[in-house]
């Protein structure tokens, strides 16, 4: 956790996205701001390219996580369920990336009453089954031999989710300022 009391490190050791936000008293977050930003480039990048693998390069990182949450349980998902599950405001950018993966057959939509549904197309399902493939392939075994009880994934997810709740209330703080 975040210690508010801690006292600045020496300047070599602080690896931070902004030294004018980082101060002596709240250097820990803009540390782990860096490793935010470091973090979503790599794992954006990640995506892409194992979503190449599979034969599928056109896509940008949200269409790729967006068929992965339509393909997740194998429940059909309206486009609201999407961004809620994604944490994502613009339900546009989500529109726009559920009709590029339904023109290229990775999703299909169905319309029940006024609402309509998204789910994956067998090639879709089959797209994701490769990308899991690769993931075991290409990640996971590295990511094993580091964290064999993943202790600190469980711990690091439970501290990202409580971080994005902070960061979600921060956003809505600030735009009433």
């Amino acid at each position: 956790m975040i210690n508010p009391t801690a006292k600045a490190p020496p300047s070599s050791r602080s690896i931070v996205s902004s030294q004018h936000l980082a101060d002596d008293d709240n250097w820990q977050l803009s540390e782990l701001e860096y490793g935010l930003i470091i973090a979503h480039n790599s794992f954006t990048r990640w995506i892409t390219r194992c979503m190449s693998a599979t034969g599928n390069h056109d896509f940008s990182p949200l269409e790729v996580l967006i068929v992965h949450n339509v393909n997740h349980r194998e429940r059909d998902k309206r486009l609201a369920d999407i961004c809620f599950m994604l944490n994502i405001d613009d339900q546009h950018t989500v529109s726009y990336g559920l009709k590029k993966l339904t023109k290229s057959g990775l999703v299909q939509r169905a319309k029940r009453g006024k609402e309509i549904f998204y789910s994956t197309t067998p090639a879709g399902k089959q797209v994701c089954e490769e990308y899991r493939k690769i993931r075991e392939r290409c990640l996971l075994s590295s990511l094993q031999s580091i964290d064999k009880e993943n202790v600190d994934l469980r711990e690091t997810a439970d501290l990202l989710r409580l971080m994005s709740g902070l960061y979600d209330q921060a956003a809505r703080a600030s735009s009433s300022l």
